[in-house]
């Protein structure tokens, strides 16, 4: 086989991550997530959601087809391992010409005129293309290589849209939890609103005091109106993503609470096993690798073993007969001479693509490792802000405590109650963001790590060529 045989890249990896600090480490045989991820939030309506992803989403179902159809290219170039055998059984007939026939009698030879004869032909003919070089091996190679990329495709894209899910479905439980707040303090707006028109009828607040009461209790009512809009949005992407028309589909509102769990984050090495995506950068990488050997083995001759066998008569009870056999076998060798570059330019080809997948597959390795840092320093630095929105959300109603008792004891105006209220909401506002910042960013984190996703599940090359079992398992649920 010529051409290079394929070395895995190396790729820079980090001993350890710099944002992991007292971050869970996970061994590689320790509690790192495994298989369903989405069930560490221990949220039921969640994990029913999700296991419709696999079976409705219909991009993940587009990139199933995709990996059959990659997979079957394998059978289609392994095809010509073997040779090709063609039956053409054939009756022609054929009639003399005429002419031929009148100047044959001017000759002296005696016709009786032109004679239709029919023939029976039964041939059986088998070519074999010699793989001398290895240019077949190599292009089952590089189909076996790519068929496993996109497995790995279909792995990533399912991952993908689990977590996109999984986002979108914690940031329609933040907008119900914003919700909550906001009729809470409606309700507690229209008090304020019917205290200032009481003192208002009594004589003691001012007209000012009664139109700045309605503004806030509007603005809110706004508020509450416009989280609407979100939320539709949201339900609708849901219904999207787990195959069901978004006019059909809706979700009870209920609002986000809790924490993220503690999620176990295995040491960067493991991450190279664990990522789909970079999986199927390094099998494309593999891929090229063998595309460089199909075109190298052009340089080469061809070597074309033929061979056909038969029977032929012109009286079908005689075509079973010995004198019916025919038979030839023979060689044929092919070399191009001179083609104006053309091979060297296809071998400059390959090896140029061979190099942009590498690059490719080491840009795939640093963006794995930059989203886990990314999302290891946002959940540690929301952590933080999170304790401290909560500090802020207390003192506000401290504040507006405080405000609306030297209000009412005439010791204050109306505007600092009003400052006071603004400021109470959009600290519980502010909390109940983070809380959704930290629930997505914790999905981020499960998926940047891979989720319970292993390098093993991708089928083998000889797997790929012998009907994968997972490509029997996608056809059987289909079924």
């Amino acid at each position: 086989m010529v051409g290079p045989d394929y070395t895995k890249p190396t790729a820079p990896t980090p001993t350890a991550y710099k944002e992991a600090g007292d971050w869970k480490q996970a061994e590689p045989k320790d509690d790192a997530i495994r298989g369903k991820w989405w069930e560490v939030y221990g949220d039921p309506r969640l994990n029913q959601l999700e296991e419709q992803v696999d079976i409705s989403n219909q991009n993940v179902l587009q990139a199933e087809a995709q990996f059959r159809e990659a997979a079957s290219a394998v059978k289609v170039a392994r095809a010509g391992l073997f040779p090709s055998v063609t039956a053409n059984p054939s009756y022609p007939e054929s009639q003399e010409s005429q002419n031929l026939t009148s100047h044959s009698n001017a000759a002296g030879v005696q016709h009786q005129g032109a004679e239709t004869q029919g023939v029976y032909d039964l041939p059986l003919e088998a070519t074999y293309l010699a793989d001398v070089w290895g240019a077949v091996r190599r292009q089952v190679e590089a189909n076996s290589t790519s068929a496993q990329a996109s497995f790995a495709e279909l792995e990533n894209a399912r991952l993908s849209y689990q977590a996109t899910l999984a986002q979108d479905y914690f940031s329609l439980g933040g907008l119900d939890a914003e919700e909550q707040i906001l009729n809470t303090t409606v309700a507690s707006y229209r008090k304020y609103l019917d205290l200032t028109t009481n003192r208002y009828n009594s004589g003691i607040a001012s007209k000012g005091d009664v139109a700045l009461a309605q503004t806030q209790l509007d603005t809110a009512r706004a508020q509450l109106i416009d989280l609407g809009v979100d939320r539709a949005q949201y339900e609708h992407a849901i219904a999207t993503l787990t195959g069901k028309p978004a006019s059909d589909f809706s979700l009870e509102k209920v609002p986000l609470a809790g924490t993220p769990p503690r999620i176990p984050v295995a040491m960067p090495s493991v991450l190279l096993e664990r990522r789909p995506d970079i999986a199927a950068a390094e099998r494309q990488v593999a891929s090229a690798n063998a595309s460089i050997g199909v075109a190298v083995a052009a340089y080469y001759p061809s070597i074309t073993l033929s061979g056909s066998t038969g029977l032929e008569a012109i009286k079908l009870s005689e075509l079973f007969s010995g004198p019916s056999f025919l038979w030839s076998v023979g060689p044929a060798l092919a070399q191009t001479l001179f083609d104006a570059g053309k091979i060297h330019g296809q071998v400059q080809e390959a090896q140029a693509n061979y190099d942009a997948m590498v690059a490719a597959y080491r840009e795939t390795v640093l963006t794995a490792f930059q989203q886990v840092e990314d999302d290891l320093s946002g959940l540690r630095i929301l952590a933080d802000e999170a304790q401290a929105q909560a500090d802020a959300v207390d003192s506000a109603k401290k504040s507006l405590d405080i405000a609306t008792n030297q209000y009412q004891a005439g010791t204050s105006d109306y505007l600092t109650v009003i400052t006071a209220q603004t400021t109470e909401l959009n600290d519980e506002l502010n909390s109940v963001s983070i809380r959704m910042r930290r629930m997505t960013t914790s999905v981020l984190l499960i998926e940047a790590v891979g989720g319970g996703w292993n390098a093993s599940v991708v089928p083998t090359a000889h797997e790929v060529s012998n009907e994968p079992q997972a490509v029997k398992q996608i056809e059987k649920e289909k079924k």
